[in-house]
């Protein structure tokens, strides 16, 4: 008997460890907030996970929303969406930002001949990418794969807001035990480069497990990412927030995609954001895997 009480003292301690985690992302006191709040129907709503954002031109597809302390509104993307630099630049903690305090917009029908209809603004309130660069991050995984921002809702639009992904529904909470490879996941792209058209939007696809020590989820999907998708969010196949699409592989996995483990990223916001009480919204549709 004796012999396996250490292994199922460690068995029980990680399974603590992983309640505490996914309670401080998803923390009772704001959770609770947030629920009562009075968001905006999922159907008529027009700020959303999915929703096409715009920053200096450029267009990326946000992923979930979240709430801090204070009860203001953040709908999160790609940090790379706020980048200066090349579009191929993927260490964080080299890469030049935007300011934050810049202004984004939150569009409808955007395309490459226009950047349709403005529903909503925002300014940048956190990006990865700067806060690596100011801290002087070295952890070369960190610096890799933690590709993730926040935007702040105008408070005059946030009536505006609902935090269910199209489509699918959720999130129901965040996946802080990864993925195995070949695990089924689901997203919602809203690329621009798709001229408004979203039978394409909804995604499903394979996980090809982890890497980057837990901080990035290469996959597949049936249609990849494609430039404009970049920030969207995928669920795993409980619904739970596992990811916001970073990159588009080329190799050694071409047309594959990356994703930014949603866990490391937000607890890293958490960290190094000054953003108090920082917490993700679960949708207040359900979450249903079905196409």
């Amino acid at each position: 008997m004796n012999s396996f009480r250490p292994a199922l003292i460690r068995s029980v301690l990680a399974a603590i460890g992983a309640c505490l985690l996914a309670f401080s992302l998803l923390g009772a006191p704001a959770t609770a907030s947030a629920a009562s709040r009075a968001w905006a129907p999922a159907d008529t709503a027009q700020i959303h996970p999915g929703v096409q954002m715009y920053t200096d031109g450029a267009q990326c597809t946000g992923n979930f929303v979240f709430t801090d302390g204070a009860g203001a509104t953040y709908v999160g993307y790609a940090a790379h969406c706020a980048g200066t630099g090349a579009a191929t630049d993927t260490n964080g903690c080299e890469a030049e930002s935007l300011a934050l305090g810049t202004a984004v917009t939150f569009n409808e029908g955007g395309s490459l001949i226009s950047e349709g209809t403005v529903v909503g603004r925002g300014t940048l309130a956190y990006s990865s990418w700067d806060t690596m660069h100011k801290r002087g991050e070295t952890d070369p995984d960190t610096c890799a794969y933690n590709d993730f921002a926040l935007v702040k809702v105008a408070a005059g639009d946030v009536a505006k807001v609902n935090p269910s992904v199209p489509f699918w529904g959720g999130p129901v909470g965040i996946n802080t035990a990864g993925t195995a490879a070949g695990d089924r996941v689901y997203s919602y792209g809203n690329s621009s480069l798709r001229f408004g058209r979203t039978e394409l939007s909804p995604k499903t696809g394979i996980s090809l497990g982890v890497e980057g020590n837990g901080w990035s989820h290469p996959l597949y999907t049936l249609t990849p990412g494609i430039p404009g998708d970049s920030g969207s969010a995928f669920l795993d196949g409980e619904g739970n927030a596992v990811g916001t699409l970073s990159t588009l592989g080329l190799a050694p996995l071409p047309l594959s995609n990356n994703i930014g483990d949603m866990a490391h990223e937000l607890a890293y916001a958490q960290q190094h954001s000054g953003i108090s009480g920082l917490k993700l919204v679960p949708g207040t549709e359900p979450f249903s895997p079905i196409l």
